[in-house]
């Protein structure tokens, strides 16, 4: 067995391409806010969640058109668990998040049925065609609910307040801070992908936990920045929209170029992670989600690794 150093200085090269990136997209999205006259959370579950999960469209469908579906589907479920018990546990470490049950609403509904959706559509073994176009049927619905929620909330706004930079400006820090984030993603993937290979991990595996964590560094940079700069909402909405993405838009797609092939039990351990994972984000009756359920979150995730490589 043998680790190449260039895989692991890509690694290192991603973490520091990552935070570079991370902090001009953030820029761009309390920006985009401003300027949109919407909430920042609305910006962050539609445009931001969107824009963080191109890697995992990207990864699903590339993957479908080779022939290999399932690398896809193991990185977006995987990349869902990852968000909240890996993501969102880290992000409270820093402290307990205020945010009551009525602002997560029909998003955070709809994130804990599509894990049960995908599980029904897998019984059989496989996820074929029309199911795929069944998430994408689901995945556009939403989408309208929540372009319609936003106009409403913007006809009551009042006149645009003013920003640190304007719309040029902040639309072209944002597409810099993504492809910063992205082109992080991929260094990692290619990096860490070839440090599991060498130790002989199977490939559902590497999708699930090795592809998983690099196109979700997105995410990770975007959350704890936004932690730190003391923008919680936007964490919350790009981790809630983005399990959305990859659960219904990405799945979808990939199952509607190629039907995937993968037993139930397979995937079973990722989807009850993923639901179990959700469940730890409800507030307590004060409305806060405490600082303690992080602990609980890695822990999961923990358990969550440790049962997918027992199971495959």
């Amino acid at each position: 067995m043998t680790i190449s150093a260039n895989d692991l200085l890509a690694v290192l090269g991603a973490i520091i391409l990552a935070g570079v990136g991370g902090e001009a997209f953030l820029k761009s999205i309390l920006g985009a806010a401003v300027h949109l006259r919407v909430p920042k959370a609305v910006v962050a579950t539609i445009l931001a969640a969107f824009a963080t999960s191109s890697p995992e469209l990207t990864v699903a469908t590339v993957a479908a058109l080779s022939g290999r579906p399932e690398l896809g589907l193991g990185n977006a479920l995987g990349s869902n668990v990852i968000n909240i018990a890996l993501i969102f546990g880290l992000a409270l470490l820093f402290g307990a998040i205020r945010f009551t049950r009525k602002e997560f609403g029909r998003d955070f509904v709809l994130a804990l049925a599509v894990p049960l959706l995908t599980l029904v559509f897998a019984l059989d073994g496989r996820i074929g065609r029309g199911e795929g176009a069944t998430l994408l049927v689901l995945f556009a619905a939403w989408l309208g609910l929540s372009l319609h929620a936003a106009r409403r909330h913007r006809e009551r706004m009042p006149d645009r307040q003013p920003a640190d930079l304007g719309p040029w400006p902040t639309l072209l820090l944002g597409i810099f801070g993504l492809f910063a984030l992205i082109a992080a993603g991929r260094l990692f993937v290619g990096g860490a992908t070839g440090v599991a290979a060498a130790f002989g991990i199977d490939t559902y595996v590497i999708g699930v936990l090795v592809v998983a964590i690099g196109t979700t560094l997105p995410e990770l940079v975007t959350v704890i920045l936004s932690r730190l700069r003391g923008h919680d909402e936007v964490g919350i909405g790009t981790l809630i929209g983005s399990n959305l993405f990859n659960g219904l838009a990405i799945v979808g797609v990939a199952a509607s170029i190629h039907p995937i092939s993968v037993p139930p039990a397979e995937i079973m351990v990722t989807l009850a992670c993923g639901v179990a994972a959700l469940l730890l984000l409800l507030p307590n009756r004060v409305g806060m989600i405490p600082r303690g359920r992080g602990l609980l979150l890695i822990a999961m995730y923990g358990v969550f690794i440790f049962a997918t490589l027992v199971t495959v």
